[in-house]
């Protein structure tokens, strides 16, 4: 409104130009991304991950499985064939009557509908979802502290320096788990630069998800779900305490006795070891304190066992760069949703999604530089001065 000497565009305006500039309003953070690299407010040396749910722009009953959209389908076909033969049954001279008119409108709508059908079986298809939402299809249901909602996941990559937004998206999976390399992967293009070190919460804890970071030579500081969980010291017979020999593939109990592997769950890779006589758990001392089972004591080990434990370790070695994570990515999340008002999107669509998330994270980082920086510096900074100095 400055730039443009006091004009005010009305929200229609506003609301077909976001609609009209997804791709573009999408890419508004990169470039915001790259001016604060110029000003030394982002390092791009550790980075945080975190993710929230903000409901979608549908409701959660528009939420239907697949019996449900084969059927309305049907019935959709069905009225349109009867449009059509009401149609021809109209005598040429009342076409302008309003029977025809109303046959017309109603056609028309039976169509649109037929395509937002046709779109969520796709997606259904597609995705594997058991129900897809019928407003938005690419949201999905989520659980959060507000309830259940059709809603989606942001995940957003926060730099340590400053606390100034990276790299953020809209993802229509519920969970974090499988979100960890994918979004330091973005933030790392976004910068045009390796980070050194990639930190999140539990949530991201999956040691597949984790090793693709930690092949690129990043340090990964994210915790178990063990170590999340269980911060009093574990119990005496936890599966801790049982010492793994790699040698020999087996497991050596706290009295000494061998659990022997058994089997591997082809589904998961989990491998199970077990002791060679239930008779030697019964007889034992701690019987009923380490096992209850009648088969005796069971140990199943990961897939990724051995990386899982130098991800914990690694998290042990780090704990003063993961105590800074809140302070950095819940920051960003509760200016979004409390100082700019974001209960959920207006857009609908991923792309749509995304390209407000693109808004709602350069307007954050923007308010940040100013805090930062200061105004009347960043305003001269622009004219072409030297890059004001910071503390």
């Amino acid at each position: 409104m400055w730039l443009m000497g006091g004009l005010k565009p009305d929200h229609k305006t506003i609301a077909e130009y976001r609609r009209r500039h997804k791709k573009a309003l999408a890419k508004v953070l990169k470039q915001c991304v790259r001016l604060c690299m110029k000003l030394n407010l982002i390092a791009g040396n550790v980075l945080f991950v975190d993710g929230t749910k903000i409901r979608a722009n549908a409701g959660r009953g528009n939420s239907h499985g697949r019996e449900w959209y084969d059927n309305k389908l049907k019935e959709i076909d069905q009225r349109i064939e009867q449009l059509l033969a009401e149609s021809e049954q109209i005598d040429q001279q009342e076409a302008d009557q309003q029977s025809m008119v109303q046959i017309d409108k109603e056609l028309a709508q039976a169509e649109r509908l037929k395509e937002k059908i046709n779109e969520a079986l796709k997606v259904l298809q597609e995705s594997g979802a058991e129900k897809v939402n019928l407003t938005d299809p690419q949201c999905a249901i989520m659980h959060s502290a507000q309830g259940s909602h059709a809603s989606y996941n942001v995940q957003s990559v926060v730099d340590d320096q400053k606390g100034l937004i990276v790299q953020v998206e809209a993802v229509r999976d519920s969970t974090d788990i499988n979100q960890f390399a994918r979004q330091i992967d973005a933030a790392q293009e976004e910068l045009g630069k390796r980070c050194e070190v990639g930190c999140a919460d539990a949530g991201y804890a999956d040691s597949e998800e984790l090793k693709k970071i930690d092949e690129q030579n990043i340090t990964v500081v994210v915790p178990s779900q063990r170590q999340a969980l269980h911060s009093k010291e574990e119990k005496p017979f936890s599966k801790s305490h049982f010492k793994y020999d790699k040698e020999k593939d087996c497991y050596v109990c706290p009295a000494g006795q061998v659990l022997k592997y058994v089997g591997e769950n082809h589904h998961n890779g989990k491998k199970d070891y077990r002791i060679s006589e239930p008779g030697i758990c019964q007889r034992c001392v701690n019987w009923g304190r380490c096992t209850t089972a009648k088969r005796g004591r069971k140990i199943v080990r990961l897939a990724r066992e051995e990386d899982k434990q130098r991800f914990e370790a690694q998290y042990e070695a780090n704990q003063e760069i993961y105590n800074r994570r809140k302070s950095r990515v819940e920051h960003p999340f509760g200016h979004i949703k409390r100082n700019l008002k974001t209960n959920s999107f207006m857009l609908r669509g991923q792309q749509g999604v995304r390209a407000e998330c693109s808004i709602l994270a350069t307007c954050f980082d923007l308010a940040r530089m100013m805090t930062l920086v200061g105004i009347s510096a960043l305003i001269d900074w622009f004219k072409g001065s030297n890059a004001p100095a910071l503390a």
